[in-house]
């Protein structure tokens, strides 16, 4: 019998968390890292604004999910799992996931914190018992993870995909889900590189308005124009769509600043007052272009995590063809 790690490469399957890292190198390095215990992480937190595949999974398909916490379990060779939901999810879901996993040494966390408590490594300190904020990397949590030990951390949808590539059933497709000024709100399933445009007509979603996308991320996903969007999807498979002419940039912009600002851990300078600059200028509806983009580029080179730094793709695709 094929190793599920072998699977997992030539399937060339990567997270649905965001980041889209190999799962099966990560999977490889747990199993090949040393330590006296190893743990195995489902994060279903999913903390942007507009975005909702995850939840979607496990209200339909929780055991294949559950399913697939445990072949990771077993191929890197941990003895303690947990699924980390989002505040909401863990009200709503985490009753059945712990009744399907009643034979498994699985603990269900409910989400600390706004918005990083749930990258990854704010997520080990916030499981951990700590205030959740980012860690250095390296070590990376397949090394030093929760409790200093080796942890496969991965998003719900990728354990669901573990499930199919383990029974031969997955045929490159992802979940994607649509949301906005749209007639058919939902989850959707596409192949991998479908084009942005393709998903919105064949969920008879495409505008007959002028109109704009963010793309990837509800808050932090980049807006595309309507001829820019025949490309794939990437980030955590979420489309908003925006009517062009009613629109206000400005509340626009106001709206995912004041997300960030709420969400973040306030760790570093770039980010924290990054944010409140931002925020400060979407309320006065007056955007100094010149300074913005400096506030931006501080932030997107100079942010200690990933927050700080994809905070800036929103803000500088509309700066660029909206506003």
């Amino acid at each position: 019998m094929e190793d599920i790690i072998e699977k997992l490469k030539k399937s060339n399957l990567t997270g649905r968390g965001g980041a889209g890292f190999p799962t099966g190198l990560k999977w490889e390095a747990v199993k090949n890292a040393k330590g006296e215990k190893k743990f195995v992480i489902c994060n279903a937190s999913e903390g942007e604004p507009e975005t909702f595949k995850d939840g979607y999974i496990l209200e339909n398909f929780p055991e294949k999910v559950i399913f697939g916490i445990k072949i990771a379990m077993q191929s890197v060779g941990s003895d303690s799992a947990c699924i980390y939901l989002r505040s909401d999810y863990f009200y709503k879901f985490g009753h059945r996931l712990k009744a399907l996993a009643e034979n498994m040494p699985l603990t269900i966390f409910k989400k600390a914190g706004g918005y990083i408590a749930g990258e990854e490594t704010s997520l080990l300190e916030a499981i951990e018992g700590k205030r959740p904020e980012p860690r250095m990397k390296p070590p990376y949590p397949t090394e030093n993870g929760l409790f200093g030990f080796p942890t496969l951390i991965n998003n719900v949808e990728t354990f669901y995909r573990v499930w199919e590539i383990s029974e031969g059933k997955y045929d490159g497709k992802r979940f994607y889900s649509v949301c906005g000024a749209v007639k058919n709100k939902g989850v959707c399933e596409f192949s991998e590189n479908t084009p942005i445009s393709q998903i919105l007509r064949e969920t008879n979603n495409f505008p007959d308005f002028d109109f704009f996308v963010q793309a990837g991320g509800g808050a932090s996903g980049e807006v595309l124009l309507k001829e820019e969007i025949d490309k794939p999807l990437c980030g955590v498979g979420s489309i908003v769509v925006y009517d062009l002419k009613r629109t206000d940039p400005y509340l626009l912009m106001e709206k995912w600043a004041d997300f960030f600002f709420r969400g973040n851990c306030d760790k570093c300078v770039p980010c924290r007052e990054g944010i409140y600059r931002l925020l400060e200028m979407a309320k006065r509806k007056k955007i100094n272009k010149g300074v913005m983009e400096e506030i931006l580029f501080t932030m997107e080179e100079t942010s200690f995590c990933p927050l700080g730094k994809s905070a800036t793709k929103p803000f500088k695709s509309l700066l660029e063809k909206i506003i």
